[in-house]
Protein backbone atom coordinates (compact mmCIF):
# COMPACT_ATOMS: atom_id res chain seq x y z
CA UNK A 1 0.00 0.00 0.00
CA UNK A 2 1.24 3.48 -0.86
CA UNK A 3 -0.27 6.51 0.86
CA UNK A 4 0.31 9.98 -0.57
CA UNK A 5 0.38 12.02 2.62
CA UNK A 6 1.34 15.22 0.77
CA UNK A 7 -2.08 15.46 -0.84
CA UNK A 8 -4.84 17.38 1.01
CA UNK A 9 -6.96 14.23 0.70
CA UNK A 10 -5.11 10.97 1.31
CA UNK A 11 -4.89 8.79 -1.81
CA UNK A 12 -4.32 5.09 -1.22
CA UNK A 13 -2.61 3.00 -3.87
CA UNK A 14 -2.59 -0.79 -4.15
CA UNK A 15 -1.40 -2.86 -7.11
CA UNK A 16 -1.25 0.19 -9.34
CA UNK A 17 -4.82 1.34 -8.59
CA UNK A 18 -5.67 4.55 -6.74
CA UNK A 19 -8.43 4.64 -4.13
CA UNK A 20 -10.26 7.55 -2.50
CA UNK A 21 -9.04 10.07 -5.04
CA UNK A 22 -11.16 13.23 -5.07
CA UNK A 23 -10.69 15.86 -7.78
CA UNK A 24 -11.12 19.49 -6.78
CA UNK A 25 -12.06 20.46 -10.36
CA UNK A 26 -13.64 17.28 -11.70
CA UNK A 27 -13.94 16.62 -15.42
CA UNK A 28 -14.85 12.97 -14.99
CA UNK A 29 -18.63 12.48 -14.48
CA UNK A 30 -18.12 10.17 -11.49
CA UNK A 31 -15.88 12.72 -9.81
CA UNK A 32 -18.43 15.47 -10.55
CA UNK A 33 -21.14 13.32 -8.98
CA UNK A 34 -18.99 12.78 -5.88
CA UNK A 35 -18.23 16.48 -5.44
CA UNK A 36 -21.91 17.40 -5.80
CA UNK A 37 -22.78 14.81 -3.14
CA UNK A 38 -20.36 16.26 -0.61
CA UNK A 39 -21.37 19.83 -1.38
CA UNK A 40 -24.94 18.95 -0.40
CA UNK A 41 -23.84 16.97 2.65
CA UNK A 42 -21.64 19.77 3.96
CA UNK A 43 -24.27 22.42 3.23
CA UNK A 44 -27.31 20.72 4.75
CA UNK A 45 -26.09 18.50 7.60
CA UNK A 46 -26.52 20.52 10.79
CA UNK A 47 -27.06 19.71 14.46
CA UNK A 48 -30.81 20.21 14.05
CA UNK A 49 -30.89 18.11 10.88
CA UNK A 50 -29.11 15.16 12.50
CA UNK A 51 -31.43 15.26 15.50
CA UNK A 52 -34.41 15.25 13.14
CA UNK A 53 -33.00 12.24 11.26
CA UNK A 54 -32.60 10.33 14.51
CA UNK A 55 -36.24 10.96 15.34
CA UNK A 56 -37.30 9.90 11.85
CA UNK A 57 -35.26 6.72 11.44
CA UNK A 58 -34.72 5.39 14.95
CA UNK A 59 -38.38 4.49 15.40
CA UNK A 60 -37.45 1.22 13.63
CA UNK A 61 -40.86 1.28 11.99
CA UNK A 62 -39.97 1.47 8.29
CA UNK A 63 -39.86 -2.25 7.47
CA UNK A 64 -39.44 -5.70 8.98
CA UNK A 65 -37.29 -8.24 7.15
CA UNK A 66 -34.31 -10.57 7.64
CA UNK A 67 -30.77 -9.37 6.89
CA UNK A 68 -30.30 -11.10 3.52
CA UNK A 69 -33.68 -9.94 2.23
CA UNK A 70 -32.71 -6.37 3.06
CA UNK A 71 -29.28 -6.81 1.50
CA UNK A 72 -30.86 -8.01 -1.75
CA UNK A 73 -32.61 -4.64 -2.02
CA UNK A 74 -29.19 -3.06 -2.64
CA UNK A 75 -28.84 -4.99 -5.92
CA UNK A 76 -29.71 -1.82 -7.83
CA UNK A 77 -28.24 0.74 -5.45
CA UNK A 78 -25.22 2.83 -6.49
CA UNK A 79 -23.34 4.89 -3.89
CA UNK A 80 -23.00 8.38 -5.38
CA UNK A 81 -20.30 9.37 -2.87
CA UNK A 82 -17.80 6.64 -3.81
CA UNK A 83 -15.17 7.59 -6.41
CA UNK A 84 -13.78 4.04 -6.57
CA UNK A 85 -16.73 2.01 -7.85
CA UNK A 86 -19.61 2.34 -10.25
CA UNK A 87 -21.41 -0.87 -9.32
CA UNK A 88 -24.33 -1.91 -7.13
CA UNK A 89 -23.66 -2.03 -3.39
CA UNK A 90 -24.86 -5.63 -3.07
CA UNK A 91 -21.75 -6.95 -4.81
CA UNK A 92 -19.41 -4.71 -2.84
CA UNK A 93 -20.90 -6.12 0.38
CA UNK A 94 -19.96 -9.66 -0.58
CA UNK A 95 -16.54 -8.54 -1.89
CA UNK A 96 -15.74 -6.96 1.46
CA UNK A 97 -16.98 -9.97 3.41
CA UNK A 98 -15.00 -12.41 1.30
CA UNK A 99 -11.82 -10.35 1.63
CA UNK A 100 -12.25 -10.38 5.41
CA UNK A 101 -12.91 -14.11 5.29
CA UNK A 102 -9.63 -14.56 3.39
CA UNK A 103 -7.56 -12.27 5.60
CA UNK A 104 -9.12 -13.14 8.98
CA UNK A 105 -10.40 -16.74 8.83
CA UNK A 106 -10.47 -16.87 12.63
CA UNK A 107 -12.95 -13.97 12.94
CA UNK A 108 -16.26 -15.10 11.42
CA UNK A 109 -18.08 -12.26 13.16
CA UNK A 110 -15.93 -9.81 11.19
CA UNK A 111 -16.90 -11.56 7.94
CA UNK A 112 -20.51 -10.77 8.82
CA UNK A 113 -19.65 -7.21 9.79
CA UNK A 114 -18.11 -6.79 6.34
CA UNK A 115 -21.23 -8.15 4.69
CA UNK A 116 -23.62 -5.79 6.49
CA UNK A 117 -21.42 -2.73 7.09
CA UNK A 118 -23.14 -0.67 4.37
CA UNK A 119 -26.64 -2.04 4.88
CA UNK A 120 -27.82 1.24 6.37
CA UNK A 121 -27.80 2.60 2.82
CA UNK A 122 -31.22 0.99 2.55
CA UNK A 123 -32.50 4.40 3.70
CA UNK A 124 -31.85 5.74 0.20
CA UNK A 125 -33.64 2.79 -1.40
CA UNK A 126 -36.60 3.94 0.69
CA UNK A 127 -36.31 7.52 -0.56
CA UNK A 128 -33.78 9.33 1.64
CA UNK A 129 -31.39 11.74 -0.11
CA UNK A 130 -27.95 10.19 -0.51
CA UNK A 131 -26.19 13.15 1.07
CA UNK A 132 -28.02 12.09 4.25
CA UNK A 133 -27.04 8.43 3.88
CA UNK A 134 -23.67 7.87 2.19
CA UNK A 135 -20.20 9.39 2.34
CA UNK A 136 -17.52 10.05 4.94
CA UNK A 137 -18.66 11.03 8.42
CA UNK A 138 -17.62 13.76 10.84
CA UNK A 139 -19.13 15.32 13.98
CA UNK A 140 -21.51 18.24 13.67
CA UNK A 141 -21.63 20.83 16.42
CA UNK A 142 -17.93 21.69 16.27
CA UNK A 143 -15.45 23.18 13.80
CA UNK A 144 -15.01 21.04 10.65
CA UNK A 145 -11.53 19.56 10.37
CA UNK A 146 -9.50 20.47 7.26
CA UNK A 147 -9.02 16.76 6.47
CA UNK A 148 -12.72 16.33 5.62
CA UNK A 149 -13.24 15.61 1.91
CA UNK A 150 -12.98 18.91 -0.07
CA UNK A 151 -11.84 20.76 3.05
CA UNK A 152 -13.43 22.98 5.67
CA UNK A 153 -14.19 25.61 3.05
CA UNK A 154 -16.76 23.24 1.53
CA UNK A 155 -19.00 23.99 4.54
CA UNK A 156 -19.59 27.58 3.36
CA UNK A 157 -23.27 28.37 3.68
CA UNK A 158 -23.99 25.73 6.34
CA UNK A 159 -26.14 27.46 9.00
CA UNK A 160 -24.11 25.97 11.86
CA UNK A 161 -21.11 27.94 10.65
CA UNK A 162 -22.92 31.07 11.87
CA UNK A 163 -23.24 29.67 15.39
CA UNK A 164 -20.20 30.57 17.51
CA UNK A 165 -20.64 27.51 19.73
CA UNK A 166 -20.31 25.19 16.76
CA UNK A 167 -17.17 26.75 15.24
CA UNK A 168 -14.64 26.06 17.99
CA UNK A 169 -12.34 23.07 18.44
CA UNK A 170 -14.58 21.50 21.09
CA UNK A 171 -17.89 22.96 20.00
CA UNK A 172 -20.73 21.52 22.09
CA UNK A 173 -18.61 18.64 23.43
CA UNK A 174 -16.06 17.98 26.16
CA UNK A 175 -12.46 16.95 25.61
CA UNK A 176 -12.01 13.17 25.74
CA UNK A 177 -15.76 12.51 25.65
CA UNK A 178 -15.35 9.59 23.24
CA UNK A 179 -16.55 9.24 19.66
CA UNK A 180 -19.72 7.48 20.80
CA UNK A 181 -20.80 10.74 22.47
CA UNK A 182 -20.37 12.85 19.33
CA UNK A 183 -23.35 13.77 17.18
CA UNK A 184 -22.08 12.50 13.86
CA UNK A 185 -23.50 13.71 10.56
CA UNK A 186 -26.37 11.38 9.69
CA UNK A 187 -25.34 8.44 7.49
CA UNK A 188 -25.75 4.70 7.08
CA UNK A 189 -23.08 3.98 9.73
CA UNK A 190 -25.07 5.21 12.73
CA UNK A 191 -28.37 3.94 11.38
CA UNK A 192 -27.18 0.35 10.95
CA UNK A 193 -25.43 0.39 14.32
CA UNK A 194 -28.66 1.47 16.01
CA UNK A 195 -30.73 -1.08 14.06
CA UNK A 196 -28.41 -3.88 15.20
CA UNK A 197 -28.41 -2.71 18.83
CA UNK A 198 -32.20 -2.47 18.81
CA UNK A 199 -32.40 -6.01 17.43
CA UNK A 200 -30.17 -7.36 20.19
CA UNK A 201 -27.33 -8.58 17.99
CA UNK A 202 -24.61 -10.67 19.60
CA UNK A 203 -21.89 -9.31 17.32
CA UNK A 204 -18.90 -8.44 19.52
CA UNK A 205 -17.98 -4.90 20.45
CA UNK A 206 -15.19 -4.71 17.86
CA UNK A 207 -17.57 -5.46 15.01
CA UNK A 208 -20.20 -2.97 16.14
CA UNK A 209 -17.60 -0.25 16.66
CA UNK A 210 -16.15 -0.84 13.19
CA UNK A 211 -19.63 -0.66 11.63
CA UNK A 212 -20.48 2.54 13.52
CA UNK A 213 -17.31 4.45 12.64
CA UNK A 214 -15.98 2.87 9.43
CA UNK A 215 -16.73 6.04 7.44
CA UNK A 216 -15.11 8.37 10.01
CA UNK A 217 -12.06 8.79 7.78
CA UNK A 218 -10.96 12.15 9.24
CA UNK A 219 -10.28 10.36 12.54
CA UNK A 220 -9.02 6.91 11.61
CA UNK A 221 -7.06 7.86 8.46
CA UNK A 222 -6.00 11.45 9.19
CA UNK A 223 -5.72 11.50 12.98
CA UNK A 224 -8.27 14.29 13.28
CA UNK A 225 -10.61 14.94 16.22
CA UNK A 226 -8.07 13.63 18.72
CA UNK A 227 -9.53 16.07 21.24
CA UNK A 228 -12.55 13.80 21.56
CA UNK A 229 -10.80 10.43 21.51
CA UNK A 230 -11.18 8.18 24.54
CA UNK A 231 -9.19 5.17 25.70
CA UNK A 232 -11.96 2.96 24.29
CA UNK A 233 -11.54 4.58 20.87
CA UNK A 234 -7.82 3.89 20.96
CA UNK A 235 -8.38 0.27 21.95
CA UNK A 236 -10.91 -0.36 19.18
CA UNK A 237 -9.09 1.52 16.42
CA UNK A 238 -7.64 -1.66 14.91
CA UNK A 239 -11.11 -3.11 14.35
CA UNK A 240 -11.95 -0.26 11.99
CA UNK A 241 -8.66 -0.63 10.15
CA UNK A 242 -9.24 -4.36 9.64
CA UNK A 243 -12.66 -3.74 8.16
CA UNK A 244 -11.62 -0.78 6.04
CA UNK A 245 -8.58 -2.49 4.54
CA UNK A 246 -10.88 -5.17 3.14
CA UNK A 247 -13.60 -2.65 2.28
CA UNK A 248 -11.25 -0.41 0.30
CA UNK A 249 -9.08 -2.93 -1.52
CA UNK A 250 -11.85 -5.37 -2.45
CA UNK A 251 -13.46 -2.83 -4.79
CA UNK A 252 -11.55 -4.01 -7.85
CA UNK A 253 -12.16 -7.71 -7.18
CA UNK A 254 -14.31 -9.80 -9.48
CA UNK A 255 -18.07 -9.80 -8.91
CA UNK A 256 -18.81 -12.61 -6.42
CA UNK A 257 -21.35 -15.37 -6.95
CA UNK A 258 -23.91 -14.19 -4.44
CA UNK A 259 -26.09 -17.29 -4.57
CA UNK A 260 -23.17 -19.60 -3.80
CA UNK A 261 -22.13 -17.50 -0.80
CA UNK A 262 -25.52 -17.02 0.81
CA UNK A 263 -25.55 -20.26 2.79
CA UNK A 264 -22.27 -19.44 4.57
CA UNK A 265 -23.42 -15.95 5.54
CA UNK A 266 -26.89 -17.11 6.50
CA UNK A 267 -25.22 -19.38 9.04
CA UNK A 268 -23.44 -16.37 10.56
CA UNK A 269 -26.64 -14.33 10.52
CA UNK A 270 -28.48 -17.11 12.35
CA UNK A 271 -25.85 -16.90 15.08
CA UNK A 272 -25.36 -13.13 15.40
CA UNK A 273 -28.41 -11.37 13.86
CA UNK A 274 -31.15 -14.00 13.66
CA UNK A 275 -34.74 -13.62 12.60
CA UNK A 276 -36.67 -10.63 11.35
CA UNK A 277 -35.06 -7.23 11.89
CA UNK A 278 -36.96 -3.98 12.47
CA UNK A 279 -35.64 -1.24 10.19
Amino acid sequence: MKVDIAAPIVVYEENGKSYRKYEEEPADPIQARVKSHYRNQHLHQTVDFVRAMKKKWLTFSHAQMPILDCLDLLAGFLDESDPDVDEANLYHAYQTAEKLRENHPDKPWMHLAGLVHDLGKIMSVWGEEQWAVTGDTYPVGCRPDPSIVYGAESFAGNPDQENEQYTTELGMYERGCGFENLLMCWTHDEYLYQVLKNHGTTLPEEALYAIRFHSFYPAHSHGAYKQFESERDRQLHDAIMELNACDLYSKSDERPNVQELKSYYQGLIDKYIPGTVKW
